[in-house]
């Protein structure tokens, strides 16, 4: 088999950076592959054959974007890419520069809808970013991403999720358990995002040492969170009180959002929503932001938007024959 040598230089990037300490990302790649990789300054020389020598240049460009872009490039973020890229996944397209939020083992997690792409931008801008719009568009699952993403770049020093203890239909006194058997249900679908973005092992050891905390938004009280990302999940559900409380819980260098869908409020009839008053008089308050969803933002099965279609239109005819 005949053998190739191609040169790679790279222009705008830190070399060191880029192969990571003790040329720990280049050693995964030598590892994998049986291309000899040599580097002498800002240039790459690959030899082997000439179709992995085209796959580790591709790599090679991605690393060089996350790292240029995220200012970090860890060894999870090398073999995610390594590992899309030899499945043939495009892992990055020109128009979904701004779109990438996290690497992940199993894939990239990004911004898909106009919609998600105004929300991650508003969410970086804003130390206080509320989003609001119906199931399955995203919005728990992108907030947990952009707070984890903060996490693995050092910009805060942990996390808190929370959620209020508002039961749909149910009533926790009649669930079976103690207190944290009976609650945990509520904060499920939190575990479920973080065990999709951090191995099983580090998440756990997060979680041990409260560098990454789900709790019941009762909990927050109290409490001055410092150097921290802090997400509210189902704000819909939240007193005014508790909004209030929780939003003066921001302490120096945190950042915040609040998820909720105003359509599934499960407080008593007469109880205001903490988060359709906040949207009423905070939406001028500089620093911040107000993220909204429609329909087309959904990004779970296809039915979905169906059942949201079928839903509005029961609503507006009840409206309409009162």
């Amino acid at each position: 088999m005949t053998a190739f040598e191609k040169k790679v230089i790279f222009d705008n990037v830190n070399m060191q950076d880029l192969l990571g300490f003790n040329d720990t990302n280049l050693k995964i790649l030598e590892d994998r592959f049986n291309t000899t990789i040599i580097v002498r300054g800002d240039t790459v020389i690959l030899k082997g054959v000439m179709q992995e020598i085209e796959l580790i240049e591709k790599i090679l460009k991605e690393m060089t974007y996350v790292l240029n872009t995220s200012g970090l490039l860890s060894v999870n973020d090398v073999d995610t890419i390594m590992n899309l890229t030899i499945e043939g996944k495009q892992v990055i397209e020109e128009d979904e520069i701004d779109s990438i939020i996290l690497f992940t083992k199993k894939d990239v997690i990004k911004a898909r809808t106009p919609g998600q792409i105004n929300y991650i931008n508003l969410a970086r801008k804003n130390d206080i970013c509320f989003a609001i719009g119906p199931a399955g568009t995203g919005k728990t699952y992108l907030a947990v991403a952009i707070a984890v993403s903060a996490l693995k770049r050092g910009l805060v020093k942990k996390l808190i999720l929370a959620r209020p203890a508002v039961e749909a239909g149910e009533s926790l006194g009649f669930l079976p358990g103690d207190f944290r058997e009976k609650i945990d249900p509520y904060l499920r679908p939190l575990y479920d995002a973080l065990d999709d973005m951090i191995p099983s092992e580090k998440l756990k050891i997060y979680i041990e040492k409260r560098i990454i905390e789900i709790v019941p938004l009762a909990y927050m009280r109290g409490r001055t969170l410092n150097n921290a990302y802090v997400i509210l999940d189902e704000a819909q559900n939240a007193t005014t009180m508790q909004m209030k409380m929780f939003l003066t819980r921001l302490g120096g260098n945190s950042k915040s959002i609040i998820t909720g869908d105003i359509t599934q409020i499960d407080l008593p009839a007469k109880q205001i929503s903490g988060l359709v008053q906040a949207r009423e008089i905070l939406s001028k308050v500089e620093g911040i932001a107000f993220a909204y969803f429609d329909k087309s933002d959904v990004v779970r099965h296809k039915l979905v938007k169906d059942i949201i279609d079928a839903y509005e239109k029961s609503n507006n005819d009840r409206n309409g024959n009162t």
